[in-house]
């Protein structure tokens, strides 16, 4: 005869269990704002961050053919929109390939916060919105602030860059805010990417992010630039719009290619 276990006597484990993580629950909680608003933690992860994106450029030696802005077709463009793919840039403002100053558009995000700081220990200005709608009539307030200060920033004379593909949609795929601001600014897009040989993919990310490590080899590729008319109307934009995304895909296998070809 089957033996019943009493209510109380089941769920006895389960209950010890959800109590027994109570208190680290409850620590974490107490003190995960605190930490989140602490200046004092935000600038030690910031130097930390900093400290390793330098160790690791100064440990990788640029490959042949890596672009430099200077002294090439690109120098003669600039300023320009800089393009770069979403967990394949996380490098860059350790070796961004031009001597002009730099201007990179970040997430309003509270997760962006330290990113910002990061990016302006290299002297690279922030402005914070989001520029990858995949409608230029559905930008937000944010997001339409955003491309009207980094337009601003391209009349000054100063290169732009921008993350092409839209948060957590589809990888790899540009959406039409970065588009757009080439269309009002008239400067062109620059479709770049970065990669090095020892490298750390984590797979499970919605845009497989690439962790950059150091003692390897290190390349930046930049396709060949897209230029957006001022009055290009709906048809026309979506063609530029796949125009950067097969440049930068293209970009992004010639980055791959250099620094994983035999040497």
């Amino acid at each position: 005869m089957e033996q019943r276990v009493a209510p109380s006597q089941a769920s006895e484990p389960a209950i010890k269990r959800k109590n027994g993580n109570r208190p680290v629950k409850g620590l974490w909680k107490k003190v995960r704002k605190p930490l989140a608003d602490s200046r004092f933690v935000k600038g030690a992860i910031v130097h930390l961050f900093v400290q390793a994106m330098r160790f690791i450029r100064m440990t990788n030696r640029v490959v042949p053919g890596s672009i430099r802005f200077e002294g090439s077709s690109y120098q003669d463009l600039e300023p320009g929109i800089v393009a770069l793919w979403h967990g394949q840039h996380l490098l860059m403002p350790a070796v961004y390939p031009s001597k002009r100053d730099l201007v990179a558009m970040v997430s309003r995000s509270a997760d962006a916060e330290l990113n910002a700081q990061v990016i302006e220990k290299f002297g690279i200005e922030a402005v914070r919105g989001s520029g990858g709608r995949d409608s230029a009539r559905h930008l937000d307030k944010g997001g339409a602030k955003a491309l009207i200060a980094l337009k601003k920033s391209l009349v000054a004379g100063k290169n732009v860059c921008m993350i092409a593909d839209i948060p957590h949609g589809t990888p790899r795929e540009a959406g039409m805010g970065i588009v757009l601001l080439a269309k009002l600014s008239g400067r062109p897009i620059f479709p770049a990417a970065l990669a090095t040989s020892r490298r750390k993919v984590l797979e499970k990310s919605w845009d497989k992010t690439t962790i950059n490590l150091p003692f390897g080899r290190l390349a930046i590729a930049v396709g060949q630039p897209v230029h957006v008319a001022s009055d290009a109307d709906d048809a026309e934009m979506e063609r530029k719009r796949q125009e950067l995304t097969d440049q930068l895909n293209a970009a992004t296998a010639d980055a791959y290619r250099l620094v994983d070809s035999p040497r």
